[in-house]
């Protein structure tokens, strides 16, 4: 008898954007999706996963991400990671997870920000081809299943906020040992290496992506849906064939497959 496939709801907010690449990128990791409103009447939880993409939700009022992560969606989207099942948020998504204080999740609030990018040479809004690496085992979370420690994904930043940082000392040791650090910027060879242009906003200790203490809920600001084929990346041309990009949604997948009856 085959195997139903995970079915992951794309949550789309006003004001952002890439969903379509999303959805594309979670079916061609072998998966079933659809892109669902802020105020679907739809019962998330008939999903088996969620992914809030990148843009501008609301215009970014106020801050990146700060009235998305109020929105009622959102409460329900907490209460089915608590259950376990995967959320993640990428770029615009990642400064909303941030946001409700489900990422990095070691407390009942907002424990850190997405802050203005660092950069010697832009003001705001940043666009570039980057570097990051995989810097967990494969059992960490439910994005690095498929992934070697130490390898490295070619991918896009776009942002004006990302810039992972916090004043807590004591929650950098504590990320530092609950490995919740997921992927760091890095040179092409893998070096972390904190300046511009390697780290292209200044996040503290390289970070580009922050997971939750279980790890199932991951916050990423470049955008992997953007590069799932070699033909989008900018050294290659008409090649159809996948990139380790998307890895972390077929990691999505198979950690679906194996921690939920589906």
């Amino acid at each position: 008898m085959p195997t139903k496939k995970p079915t992951i709801a794309v949550m789309y907010f006003p004001g952002n954007n890439c969903e379509e690449e999303t959805l594309i990128a979670v079916k061609a990791a072998g998966m079933d999706g659809k892109i669902l409103r802020w105020n679907t009447k739809e019962n998330l939880r008939n999903f088996d996963g969620f992914v809030i993409p990148g843009g501008f939700a609301y215009e970014d009022r106020i801050r990146a991400g700060v009235i998305e992560a109020k929105d009622p969606v959102m409460g329900l989207i907490k209460e089915e990671a608590e259950k376990g099942k995967p959320v993640l948020g990428i770029c615009n998504g990642a400064q909303a997870l941030v946001e409700t204080g489900i990422i990095p999740g070691l407390k009942d609030k907002v424990e850190m920000a997405l802050a203005p990018n660092k950069n010697p040479f832009v003001s705001g809004y940043y666009n570039a081809w980057i570097c990051i690496k995989s810097s967990q085992n494969k059992t960490r979370t439910a994005y690095t299943g498929f992934y070697d420690k130490n390898e490295i994904l070619q991918v896009p930043v776009a942002h004006g906020e990302g810039r992972f940082i916090t004043k807590d000392k004591s929650l950098i040791k504590e990320l530092i040992k609950n490995k919740q650090i997921i992927f760091q910027y890095c040179t092409k060879e893998g070096s972390l290496i904190d300046e511009f242009p390697i780290n292209p906003n200044g996040s503290m200790l390289n970070i580009a992506a922050v997971c939750n203490k279980k790890g199932n809920v991951m916050a990423i600001m470049p955008h992997p849906e953007r590069a799932v084929w070699k033909r989008q990346l900018p050294d290659e041309k008409k090649n159809d064939e996948k990139t380790n990009s998307i890895k972390i949604f077929e990691s999505m997948r198979g950690y679906i497959t194996k921690n939920q009856k589906i």
